[in-house]
C-alpha cells in the first residue's frame, strides 16, 4: 500500500468523523460500512508493520462510530458486538489515546441502556489508560465516569470524577478545530455530561445553567445532542415537581426534532421523564399528550 493511498483513505476516514457531527445514523452506517470493508481488504494482505499499526486505528475509529449509530437506533447486541471490535482493533494499534477513546465511547451504551456499573467500568478503565497525559480524552473519560456514579447514587464520587474532568478539561485545551470531529471532545460535549451528572445529582439550578449555556454552543446543524439538553431540562422540571412543564417540553422536543433523528434513544430519555414524575402525576394531561406523541411515528407536526 503506498502512502498516497494511506493518506487518501485517512482523508475519507476524517471526512465520515465530521459528517458524522450531523448526519442522522442509519445513512451514516451504509457509509462507515463502506470504508470498513475499504480498510479489511487492504489489511487482508501483507503490509508493513506501520501501515497495518495505521489501519488498525482506522478499523478502530469506523467500528466506533458504527457501534454508536446502532445504539442511537436501539439496536443493542449489534451495538456491543461492534464495540467489542472497536475495543480489538485500538488493542492491536497499540495507540493508548484510542484505547482510551474507545472504551469511554463504549461507556454511553450501558450507560443509557444498563448496566450503569459497566459505564463506570468502562470509563474508569479509559481515565486510568488516559493517566499522566492531559488529553480531551481524559476529561470524557472523567466526564463519562462522573455521569453514570451520579445516576448510581454515588455522589461523592460523582462529584469528585466531576471535578477531574472539568480540570482535565481545561488543562488539554480541547475544542478549536476538534469541534467538527466525532473524535473531537469540544465544550459543548463536555457540557452535556456536566449537565447529566449535576441533574443526576438533583442540582436542578446547576444543571440549568449549563443547559444553557451548553445549547446556545451548538451549531445549526448538529444531531441530537441539543434534544437531549431539552430533555435532561425537563428532568429537572419533573424532578422540582412541575409535571406539566417538564411534560410539554419533552413533547415540544420530541415534535422538532427531525425525524431521522429521533431514534430510539431520544425516546428512552423522553421516557425517563414520564418516570421522573412525582406520584399521582401519571394521570394527568399532560403525561397523556407525552404519551400520545410518543406513539406517534417521526415526522413534522
Amino acid at each position: 500500500m503506498s502512502t498516497n493511498q494511506l493518506d487518501m483513505l485517512d482523508e475519507q476516514v476524517l471526512w465520515a468523523r465530521e459528517q458524522y457531527v450531523y448526519t442522522a445514523p442509519a445513512p451514516m452506517i451504509k457509509v462507515l460500512l463502506g470504508q470498513l470493508t475499504e480498510v479489511e481488504d487492504l489489511a487482508a494482505n501483507r503490509q508493513p508493520a506501520a501501515v497495518q499499526v495505521r489501519l488498525s486505528e482506522l478499523t478502530a475509529m469506523l467500528a466506533t462510530l458504527v457501534a454508536d449509530a446502532l445504539m442511537k437506533l436501539g439496536h443493542l447486541p449489534r451495538s456491543q458486538s461492534w464495540y467489542a471490535t472497536a475495543r480489538s482493533a485500538a488493542d492491536d494499534s497499540g495507540n493508548t489515546e484510542l484505547r482510551a477513546r474507545v472504551r469511554a465511547q463504549a461507556a454511553m451504551l450501558p450507560f443509557y441502556y444498563g448496566p450503569l456499573e459497566m459505564a463506570v467500568a468502562l470509563a474508569r478503565e479509559a481515565r486510568i489508560i488516559s493517566r499522566g497525559r492531559p488529553s480531551a480524552t481524559g476529561a470524557f473519560a472523567s466526564a463519562a465516569e462522573a455521569r453514570a456514579l451520579a445516576r448510581l447514587g454515588n455522589t461523592e464520587r460523582a462529584e469528585s470524577a466531576l471535578r477531574h474532568a472539568a480540570t482535565a478539561f481545561e488543562q488539554s485545551g480541547a475544542g478549536g478545530p476538534a469541534d467538527n470531529d466525532a473524535f473531537g471532545f469540544p465544550e459543548r460535549r463536555f457540557r452535556l455530561y456536566e449537565s447529566g451528572t449535576l441533574t443526576a445529582l438533583g442540582h436542578t439550578s446547576r444543571a440549568r445553567r449549563v443547559q444553557e449555556a451548553a445549547v446556545r454552543l451548538y451549531p445549526s446543524r448538529t444531531g441530537i445532542d441539543p434534544a437531549l439538553l431539552n430533555l435532561e431540562s425537563a428532568l429537572c422540571l419533573a424532578r422540582e415537581r412541575s409535571p406539566s412543564e417538564a411534560c410539554q417540553l419533552a413533547g415540544v422536543t420530541l415534535l422538532r426534532i427531525a425525524p431521522e433523528h429521533r431514534t430510539s434513544i431520544v425516546e428512552e430519555r423522553a421516557r425517563e421523564v414520564i418516570a421522573a414524575l412525582p406520584p399521582g402525576a401519571e394521570a394527568s394531561r399532560a403525561v397523556r399528550e407525552l404519551r400520545e406523541i410518543l406513539e406517534l411515528p417521526p415526522g413534522p407536526m
